[in-house]
């Protein structure tokens, strides 16, 4: 029995779900609370239980969730175990990756979509099984390629050793954990380091093209110097279309229903994967072609006159990223950005940022700190240290008063974005414009 504390957690869901789709048995413990990550562990009937010492029973492989310690109940109990096998998430992820041709896809932004991408590109190619941090893990026996979303908190992917890596890009985050952009950046040139293959990063980022490598590395981007390179790119309202030529040779055409800067450079980095792997560039095409995303990133709904979208932006570059591709894909439409920051730390370090980010929207509103929230010592902010910077955003809560604020707009494209539980407020706004 393979027991996770913590199983809804984004990761945690995921392994949980590729083991049991590889025949193991599985459980696990987290709060009560409803979390749309669990969706997939109760598809798959695995029981979650509430937080209990006596949940621990000898013989158990437990696998501790990155958010807890032994001041959990099951932890200790784990630990003081001796007929119990504990893990941490990320030192058991590792050990698995290692049994497959391994892609671990990295960078501050865009990992999610971008692992998304990888997956749907590989699993009719060959046997893949995938773990993205949406929750979404897949797992088929005897897999050739294993892609998994690794993040730089707290240093979790120097636990692991890919076979091939994508950084997307570094800029400054996770604040109550790296100090300085150099800590930041020492951390990714160490993973790229790890990588046994070939590591893929955008070679336009300000800070990775000067990491210092030991390992062979593929730059992809829109500037000359780059191995893999996006030119005669067009954007309208169906995408975006362009050639991508590889070490100077036309590689490929692709016309592909994604929009704004972030995605092109998204399917660049997958592109080259393909390349890695023998893959033709038509049949690169045709799998990208198809690719609807993953959960919680730029999820829409259309109902009536208006779009509605649900995005896990929760670093002002981000935010930029979903409001400018929401103007390529809806040009004739006003914008409502409603946006929900997740943690204190990162709200003090870039208020001003969030700010600017937010104003490119035609109406910004902000939302108050959930009460979920991470504690953090020394750190005691409201949603005014940002508010500040931004007059004309409004200041508003999750509740009733909020959704009539919202319901105001008509034929707009509302954008909530949090990686807390905003689609909540958003379904609360459609149910309330359905109504009256």
């Amino acid at each position: 029995m393979y027991y996770f504390i913590g199983i809804k957690g984004s990761g945690m869901a995921s392994l949980a779900t590729i083991l049991y789709d590889l025949g193991y048995d599985v459980a696990g413990s987290d709060i009560d609370k409803y979390i749309f990550i669990e969706d997939e562990l109760r598809k798959r009937g695995i029981p979650i239980y509430s937080f209990d010492k006596d949940n621990i029973k000898d013989g158990y492989d437990v696998i501790v969730g990155n958010a807890f310690d032994e001041s959990n109940v099951e932890v200790k109990a784990a630990y003081d175990n001796p007929h119990v096998k504990t893990h941490t998430y990320y030192d058991f992820l590792g050990q698995l990756m290692n049994q497959y041709t391994s892609i671990g896809i990295a960078g501050t932004h865009g990992k999610t979509t971008t692992t998304g991408m990888a997956y749907h590109l590989f699993k009719d190619y060959d046997k893949t099984s995938v773990l993205i941090g949406d929750g979404t893990g897949h797992a088929v026996e005897n897999s050739r390629y294993f892609i998994a979303e690794t993040c730089e908190y707290q240093d979790h992917f120097l636990h692991y050793f890919p076979t091939y890596a994508v950084i997307n890009n570094i800029e400054m985050d996770h604040v109550d954990y790296f100090h300085s952009m150099d800590q930041y950046k020492e951390s990714f040139e160490k993973f790229a380091n790890q990588v046994k293959d070939t590591v893929v990063v955008w070679g336009d980022d300000p800070h990775l093209p000067h990491l210092n490598y030991t390992t062979r590395v593929l730059k992809f981007g829109t500037g000359e110097h780059n191995d893999i390179l996006a030119k005669n790119i067009i954007h309208n309202d169906h995408g975006l279309s362009f050639d991508v030529y590889i070490h100077g040779d036309l590689f490929g055409h692709f016309a592909l229903p994604f929009f704004g800067m972030h995605m092109l450079y998204n399917s660049l980095a997958v592109i080259t994967l393909g390349y890695l792997e023998n893959m033709r560039a038509d049949y690169i095409q045709q799998r990208l072609s198809t690719f609807d995303g993953v959960k919680r990133r730029y999820t829409v709904k259309e109902v009536g006159h208006n779009i509605y979208v649900d995005d896990y932006a929760h670093h002002p570059t981000a935010i930029q990223y979903v409001i400018e591709a929401t103007r390529s894909r809806y040009p004739g439409k006003k914008i409502v950005a409603i946006f929900q920051p997740d943690r204190f730390s990162r709200g003090l370090r870039f208020a001003k940022e969030f700010a600017a980010s937010m104003d490119l929207a035609d109406y910004p509103f902000l939302v108050h700190f959930p009460e979920n929230a991470k504690k953090e010592p020394g750190i005691n902010i409201d949603i005014y240290e940002i508010a500040q910077y931004i007059p004309r955003a409004q200041v508003i809560h999750e509740d009733e008063e909020a959704v009539k604020q919202l319901a105001q707009y008509d034929n707009v494209v509302y954008l909530f974005m949090s990686s807390k539980d905003i689609y909540k407020l958003e379904d609360m706004v459609i149910a309330y414009k359905e109504s009256h």
